[in-house]
This record gives C-alpha cells, structure tokens and sequence, in this order.
C-alpha cells in the first residue's frame, strides 16, 4: 500500500487538516478550571502528567495556574503526533513555561518504563482523549501512575439521553462505544476510583473546538488529493451530525480518585443492628440540632417501606457509632426506587471520612441487591462525589419545590430503564 493512497495518507491528511486549531476536542479554559478547582488542594509544585495532549492548551493552563496558590505545575505532556508537540513548545517558551513543560513522543497506552514510574504524578490529566484507549482501559492503566492521594481528570464523550435515535447511533457505534454518566461512574467505581466530581462541558466547550474546525473545512480545498477529500468529508459528516443529534450526546469531565487500601479501614461500615437503634437515633440528634430526623427514622422502621439491611452504620475506632445513613422505599412515576435519607455523622467526626464511609457502603450494599435508582435531596456540593447528578437530567421531580441542583439521582443498574416523573416519598416523609 502506498504512502498516497493508504491508511496513513488519511492520517496524514487527518493531521493536516488539524494543524494549528487550539483544541482537538471540546473543551475550554473555563472547564479545565473548574475541573482543577473539583480535585481539591495540590501539592505546591504538583507533578502533572497530560495524556493526549495535542497542541497543549491543558498543559500550558495547568503549567501556569496548578498547585497551591495557584504556583503552577511540572507537566509532562504526551503526545504521537510530533508536530502537536512543536506547537505546545513554542507556545510555552512564548509564555515563559518552559522550564515547567516536558514534551513526550509517546503513545500514552503504552507509555515508557524510563521516566513514568508507577506512583510518579499527582494529576494525570486527559481532556478528550481517553477514547482512544477506551473509558475502562484508561481508568485501568492510568491508576498506577498515580501518587497516593492522586487524581485522575479525564473527559468521556457519552450519551446524554436514555434511548439515542439510529442516525446517532449509525455514527458513533462504529467509532466509540458510548455510554452514559450512570455506566462511566459505575465503571470508575468499579475500577476502585472514588468520584471527587462530575462536570457536563456547555455547549459552547463544543464551540470552541467546531467553530475554528468548521472554518479550517471551508478554506480547504480537496485538491490535495484523495486522502485529503476523505478527511474533508469524515469531518463534514462529524459537524453534520452534532448539528442535528448533538442534544443526545455530549462531553462530560470526570474527577477521579483511587481508593487506598486503608480508606475504608479507619470506618468500617456495616448494616445496623436492634442494638445500634438508641446510638442511631442520638448521633440524629447530635447532627442536626432537632428531633425531626430522629423520629423520622424510627417512624420508619414501623412503615412499610422499611428495608432490612439498607440502613448502615459506620463505626469509630473503639466500636461506637460515628455516622448512619438510610434507604428506604420509594417510587417514581409508580416504579421502585429508593430514598437516601437522613444521612448524618457525630459533630466531632464530620470531614473525617466517617460519613462517605457509611453512604458508600450502602450504596453497594444496594447495588448488590438488584437496586436500579437512588434519590437523594442534599447538597449539590456533597453528593455528586458518589455519583448522583441533577434528577431532572432523567426526567425525574420532586413533589415539592426544590432547588434542581439540590434533588439528585444515581442510577446503579445502567441496564434498565430508569423511571420519570414525580418521586412519591414514604407516608413518614409528610409530602
């Protein structure tokens, strides 16, 4: 096969037609920020690895506004496409980077043993391109790179509704797998990541890639021969396609986090027994000042819609209850789904992990028993660590007035259909 009209002339071509546009995937500094701001303090000077970095718009952001304080970062960043890293070279030297950017020509599935040693880089950071490996395999051989207490950032194109029509799916099904939020968070827990946050990029992240792409189309001409016109008409084909599908699918950035061997160990968490209903009931008390979370508890323990084994208790080092959370039974548009509520740790153990503890472990303990959907109405601050989103995303309302940040839902059981319409709370709620 010839360099002329084979596989790599595409590629070429491909490339070509790339050089010189700020972003090859939907993003923007205003999401990278936000995305940085979601993985909480840094060390000073953090080790950053970029993977996929193309032409480098992340590293240099990254370079300059990482770490404590913003003091900025050492970035390593990846790349196969050689002239991608010439073009974040320059752009460093010109921003006085770079003596805080180290370029890599490497493929970053496989990265080189000299230089990436297991446990080297406090951020490893990939905006748009983990598909290339695919969601699983990126969580998979990305992880060990990681210092203790690392973070992994990486954006996911995935579908943004529950049943995407044929013409999206007669185009991304042969070039990507797509999946929703629900299946992404459940992989990463899965693959032993806690969710330090979810951010959905705007529209607008699509514009900034698409709006230079669309005009780097019209001023090229298909006179560079066959590879070239097939470049120009696969893109084409992509800008048509978001222009009328592009409400079923989007880019969604995830913030990620293994789990340590010891962070269950310091709460240990379990299902609560007769003996644990006094301390359940005083570390109620104790949380929120009244006596209204307490009684709802015990008035459902009496209701029907009490489920053994789903409410769970998280013990202190000398075996006294330091936290509880509960799930209970409820419906949403006449389907089962449950209700996390109340959710409530001992004062002088909040910010100690007592709390996550509990409600992660009861979320498996639901997932493990066939629990499709959770509810949660809290703090939009809090939640999204364990996967919930905005419940109106799905279709789904609360039966009162509530702040849409505020109502939330996880969807355990990616496989099902998830239900919409209004959440119907057990009798002991009062709504």
């Amino acid at each position: 096969m010839s360099d002329h009209d084979g596989v790599d002339d595409f590629t070429h071509a491909f490339f070509a037609l790339h050089h010189g546009l700020p972003r090859q995937a939907p993003g923007s500094d205003a999401s990278t920020r936000h995305l940085l701001s979601l993985c909480g303090p840094l060390p000073e000077r953090p080790r950053v690895l970029d993977l996929g970095c193309g032409p480098g718009r992340s590293a240099l952001l990254l370079a300059a506004e990482a770490g404590a304080a913003g003091a900025g970062a050492e970035v390593t960043a990846v790349d196969l496409h050689a002239p991608f890293l010439d073009e974040l070279r320059a752009a460093a030297a010109a921003r006085g980077l770079a003596d805080r950017v180290r370029t890599v020509e490497a493929d970053m599935g496989a990265l080189p043993g000299e230089g990436f040693p297991d446990g080297s880089f406090d951020l490893v950071w990939a905006e748009g391109s983990a598909y290339l490996l695919g969601f699983d395999a990126a969580l998979a051989r990305w992880k060990p790179l990681l210092a203790p207490g690392g973070t992994l950032v990486l954006t996911e194109c995935q579908w943004s509704v529950a049943q995407p029509s044929e013409g999206a799916r007669a185009f991304w099904d042969p070039h990507c797998a797509l999946r929703t939020t629900a299946g992404n968070l459940a992989a990463a827990q899965a693959a032993g990541y806690r969710v330090l946050g979810v951010h959905d990029l705007p529209d607008s992240d699509w514009d900034e890639y698409y709006g230079p792409l669309a005009e780097r189309v019209r001023a090229v001409s298909a006179a560079g021969g066959p590879a070239m016109a097939r470049a120009l008409a696969a893109t084409r084909e992509e800008l048509d396609v978001r222009a009328r599908h592009g409400h079923e699918y989007g880019y969604t950035g995830y913030v990620l986090r293994p789990v340590s061997a010891g962070d269950g160990d310091a709460w240990p968490a379990r299902p609560e027994t007769a003996a644990d209903t006094a301390a359940v009931r005083e570390i109620n008390l104790a949380a929120f000042g009244t006596p209204l979370e307490a009684d709802l508890v015990d008035a459902l323990r009496a209701d029907g819609s009490w489920l053994p084994g789903l409410s769970y208790v998280a013990q202190a080092p000398d075996g006294s209850v330091a936290a509880h959370a509960l799930l209970t039974r409820c419906e949403v548009g006449g389907a089962p789904a449950l209700a996390l509520a109340p959710v409530a740790a001992d004062p002088a153990l909040q910010r100690s992990g007592a709390g996550s503890s509990v409600v992660r472990a009861l979320l498996a303990a639901a997932r493990e028993r066939g629990e499709s959907l959770v509810l949660v109405l809290g703090h939009p601050a809090y939640y999204p660590r364990f996967g919930f989103l905005p419940a109106s995303r799905f279709g789904i309302r609360a039966p009162f007035e509530v702040p849409d940040e505020a109502m939330m839902a996880l969807v355990l059981d990616d496989s099902r259909p998830v239900p919409t319409g209004t959440i119907r709370y057990p009798d002991p709620f009062g709504v």
